[in-house]
């Protein structure tokens, strides 16, 4: 109905519109002329009136007076074409500016329709199929092949493939077992699984992402805060020199043009419509921009920080070697997983699992830990008094142990020290392995005009020294606190600096970088909330994009403000020189806006390439699951 209502406004004026073309051409004085353009005037800049009132009741001057200025000077000097061309012109003008935005958030619009509308629920093994607002958390749910799941939660049972391109962006299906994460709206595309809830209703990943997106739309950035600012000074001006001329010539003719020739429309729409397709763009390929002045911020990288674990690795470590000092192995597995079952990190989640292929798949609860953050755990257990950490934070004394450590570290592992107050108990050695893509990404960002790339990790110098030979960086910090990381950001005052984390312990360093992006926030609470930017999937890959995105949008956006600002030179141009009417000056500033929307809109189809290889996945997926 609200559409119908619309079309219905639109085709309204329109046949106004050409009638008043017509009757201007053979009957221009003629009561019925009059009558019609009188009534398309009214018609047709309704809302321009009503939104200059509402300006001036609060002391705004905008676009809307400038335009309810000329209008009802038109009227005064008996030119009702004028008038009536203006009124619709501008008012076509709206309609297609909102028309083409709406198509801009086509991409936020994609995500809200994935949503599932029931879920196949089991309560007291009994199957029944509930709308998504009966489900609870903890609730028990069977999905079936070509089945959106309906709300995040952990597999229990079952092992299958699930496309997530809708929210990560990489189109090859994911294999997920007994243990993993799911989230809702994700296509299950071979085998059943049974889950549990963890979040359902507004708190799934995929309502958070929207709502991140929405809020996106509405943050202004640095270029779009000056425009509003430029107008609140323009405007007056404008006023200011129609009065000027009409005193010097004494021509209101003049004076009213040069008011509907300063209309500034396209530069008003040139940024936020350029940041809005880039949010959209991204969203697409599974790349949350927070923002226009994320997408700004990023745009002007010049110096690229990264956390290696879990970044420029997988983030998946696990345990390859272990030594102990006179503690039965089995304890000493048992003990550090104890020392670990409150932390999530990558290290800590490597010494569980280990725990685990051990036979240990159920620890006691530590006594008073407390994490010492860039440093490791201290925790009781029976009566005794445990570390758990790296070797900056235990000190090795005893020779034999420094030896077994320091071959350790020769073979690039991560080195995880138990110890009794004084005694070492045992070394876990841990090997996480380098991203596939994180060689390509690095040289693409020097291909890209990247000044610096450099590592920062609290892991020992050597293995650290390994990994940025590997990577082809330009340099790293080892055993480095969360604030040394920060501290070494700040010092680049002459750069603007990126910082690029999992999100894990990394969120100081977030904060002092001038642009900031997480890796693999798809469920990460702390990611998502810290970032400028989050990349939805592990692909680090997606962090050239996003940075191509981003200036992208910053040159289509230049682009928009410089067009603009020659039409309206070139316009100012023509009324000086009495070569543009107040309906054709309306006519070029509507038709710039559209060409600003069309050159904006562009955004929203600018590929990144890869395509070729995207297919050669997709077939080897399909030849795959078809043996």
């Amino acid at each position: 109905m609200k559409h119908l209502k619309k079309h219905t406004y639109t085709y309204g004026i329109t046949i106004l519109f050409v009638g008043s073309l017509v009757l201007n051409e053979v009957a221009k004085t003629h009561f019925i002329s009059i009558f019609v353009m009188t009534l398309l005037s009214l018609l047709a800049g309704f809302k321009i009136f009503k939104q200059a009132f509402i300006d001036l009741k609060y002391r705004i001057i905008g676009i809307d007076l400038l335009v309810s200025i000329a209008v009802i000077s038109a009227f005064i000097i008996g030119d009702y074409f004028e008038a009536a061309a203006v009124t619709y012109l501008f008012t076509m003008g709206h309609i297609l500016e909102k028309h083409s935005l709406e198509k801009t958030r086509s991409a936020l619009k994609a995500l809200m329709d994935l949503k599932p509308q029931t879920a196949r629920r089991i309560l007291n093994n009994q199957e029944a199929i509930i709308p998504l607002e009966a489900l609870s958390i903890d609730d028990l749910l069977l999905v079936k092949p070509g089945e959106k799941i309906p709300a995040d939660g952990k597999i229990i049972e079952g092992e299958v493939y699930i496309d997530e391109q809708m929210m990560t962006g990489e189109s090859m299906p994911v294999l997920k077992t007994v243990g993993d994460s799911v989230f809702g709206s994700t296509l299950l595309k071979s085998g059943y699984i049974k889950m549990r809830t963890t979040h359902i209703g507004e708190d799934t990943t995929l309502s958070r992402i929207i709502h991140m997106v929405e809020e996106a739309q509405d943050k202004k950035a640095k270029t779009e805060k000056f425009m509003d600012n430029f107008s609140k000074y323009y405007t007056p001006l404008v006023v200011l020199i129609a009065i000027v001329m009409f005193v010097l010539t004494k021509n209101i003719r003049l004076a009213v043009t040069v008011l509907v020739i300063a209309c500034p429309g396209a530069l008003v729409i040139a940024t936020p419509v350029s940041f809005v397709a880039g949010i959209g763009n991204g969203a697409k390929k599974g790349i949350l921009f927070k923002g226009g002045d994320s997408i700004e911020r990023l745009a002007k990288s010049t110096v690229v920080f990264f956390d290696k674990t879990g970044t420029l690795t997988e983030g998946k470590p696990s345990v390859t070697q272990m030594k102990t000092f006179g503690i039965d192995p089995q304890e000493a597995i048992k003990i550090a997983a104890i020392g670990e079952s409150y932390s999530e990190h990558p290290l800590s989640i490597a010494i569980l699992d280990f725990a685990k292929k051990n036979g240990i798949n159920t620890v006691d609860e530590p006594l008073k830990p407390t994490m010492l953050i860039g440093k490791g755990i201290q925790f009781g257990y029976n009566e005794v008094k445990y570390q758990i950490g790296n070797e900056k934070w235990i000190n090795v004394k005893e020779k034999s142990v420094q030896t077994e450590l320091d071959s350790f570290l020769n073979q690039g592992l991560t080195t995880i020290i138990l110890a009794e107050e004084d005694k070492i108990l045992a070394l876990f050695g841990i090997q996480d392995t380098l991203r596939e893509k994180a060689v390509s990404t690095i040289d693409s960002l020097k291909a890209l005009g990247i000044k610096e790339t450099i590592m920062l990790t609290g892991d020992h110098e050597r293995v650290a020294r390994a990994v940025k030979e590997t990577l082809h960086l330009d340099h790293y910090h080892a055993g480095l606190l969360p604030e040394d990381k920060s501290n070494i950001i700040k010092s680049y005052t002459h750069e603007h600096t990126l910082f690029v984390g999992d999100g894990i312990n990394d969120a100081l360093a977030l904060t002092y970088a001038d642009a900031s992006v997480a890796m693999g926030g798809l469920g990460k609470d702390l990611a998502m909330e810290t970032a400028d930017v989050v990349l939805l999937s592990e692909d680090i890959s997606k962090l050239t994009q996003a940075i191509k995105i981003s200036r992208k949008v910053k040159s289509n956006m230049i682009q928009n403000i410089t067009f603009a600002l020659l039409v309206v030179f070139a316009l100012m141009i023509g009324v000086l020189f009495n070569q543009v009417t107040m309906s054709i000056g309306m006519l070029v500033h509507e038709l710039s806006v559209l060409l600003v929307l069309i050159n904006a809109m562009r955004l929203l189809k600018y590929d990144l390439g890869g395509t070729h290889v995207e297919g050669k996945r997709k077939q080897l997926y399909r030849n795959s699951t078809n043996l």
